[in-house]
């Protein structure tokens, strides 16, 4: 009899352990292989998820009426990603469903706070946001290590005609096929923002274009670019110096960039923009590549906002280790288009500039990057 239960109890835990682990809170309930592992995950994202609403709301959300299950594979050999999933229906949100992977660093302190940044953009406003805006501020919340590499990607993503116009920029709601660009420009954008005028103030500036869809009168409103060219060179300027950290612009004060750094915007604006920025800023990240890749960035006061990014290679031969920061400006490739366009293919049609469309979602994806390779 002793061993018949002992042999039922050891099946059970062979059971219980090939099926994994699970571990409930008042929001999530974490899937995962390593008990000890589901309990952590499970505070962690409970913290984030209180923490982050802070940050951006000022406030803490109240829990969700169901919790939201989250199913993690970690390893060294897996990529970071992942993807987070639920739905808009008549003003409210729910159904979360989370799937995350990478090392357990990665999915610790950048997978697990992007995604939970999603569900508090989505809590609040409880609608679509454009892509740039939602992704660019949950890539904000990742570790350095991660926002880095979207600055290095940028970078290159700049120098091989693959920026995004901002008048395209602004109207994407779908992740393209090449979604890495949106996700480097969108970041660096975003990062500009926030630090042009904090967290709750680009939460601000999401919610105020929301209510009439008036994106471009919602950056003149909220940061005193305005129109589109001149946000988006005065960016381009800014991504040219090694995006510096700023100091914040003073409460209803038009803030915007010295005239010399704008540039006159020939093509007719229908408002102008304003530019989030980040309640903490980050330090300036400035970090050194091999002469071969340093190549310029386009300069202020040339670039309409329907313009395609791209930016020629430099001249002349820039010393080994020059600081990315210090390296002059190039020339612009002026290509006629707000369409996506990859470096080798034909210039896609010009397409107006306008805002994004307010064509209500039902189901939403968050964050459905391709995973990195593994490290």
């Amino acid at each position: 009899m002793e061993a018949r239960i002992s042999r039922l109890a050891l099946l059970l835990a062979v059971l219980c352990c090939s099926m994994g682990a699970r571990f409930r809170s008042p929001n999530f309930i974490i899937d995962t292989p390593d008990p000890a592992l589901a309990k952590k995950f499970s505070a962690a994202a409970e913290k984030y998820r209180r923490d982050l609403a802070v940050e951006w709301l000022g406030k803490p959300m109240p829990n969700w009426s169901r919790p939201c299950p989250i199913a993690i594979r970690v390893g060294n050999d897996l990529g970071a990603g992942g993807a987070t999933t639920f739905v808009f229906d008549r003003g409210e949100v729910h159904s979360w469903t989370m799937s995350i992977q990478g090392p357990v660093d990665r999915v610790f302190d950048s997978v697990l706070p992007h995604e939970i940044t999603h569900m508090v953009f989505a809590s609040h406003f409880r609608e679509p946001l454009p892509r740039w805006a939602d992704e660019g501020g949950a890539t904000s919340v990742e570790h350095i290590s991660e926002r880095t590499k979207h600055r290095r990607m940028l970078n290159q993503f700049l120098r091989t005609g693959r920026g995004i116009a901002f008048s395209r920029l602004f109207s994407i709601t779908e992740y393209p096929s090449d979604p890495m660009p949106l996700y480097a420009q969108g970041f660096s954008l975003a990062e500009y923002l926030i630090q042009r005028g904090g967290k709750r103030r680009y939460v601000a500036f999401m919610g105020d274009a929301l209510k009439n869809n008036d994106w471009i009168g919602a950056v003149r409103r909220n940061y005193g670019f305005a129109d589109l060219g001149k946000l988006q060179n005065t960016w381009l300027t800014w991504v040219k110096q090694g995006s510096p950290a700023l100091k914040r612009a003073a409460p209803n004060v038009n803030p915007s960039p010295p005239t010399e750094m704008l540039a006159d915007n020939s093509t007719p604006a229908k408002a102008p923009l304003p530019v989030a920025r980040r309640a903490r800023p980050e330090p300036n990240l400035i970090y050194r590549e091999p002469a071969e890749r340093l190549e310029s960035y386009a300069p202020a006061g040339t670039v309409p906002a329907d313009t395609l990014l791209a930016v020629a290679p430099a001249r002349r031969v820039v010393p080994a280790g020059r600081l990315v920061a210090l390296d002059p400006p190039g020339e612009i490739s002026q290509l006629p288009s707000s369409a996506w366009h990859a470096a080798g293919q034909p210039t896609p049609r010009q397409v107006a500039e306008t805002p994004p469309a307010n064509n209500p979602f039902r189901s939403h994806v968050s964050r459905p990057q391709p995973a990195e390779g593994p490290r």
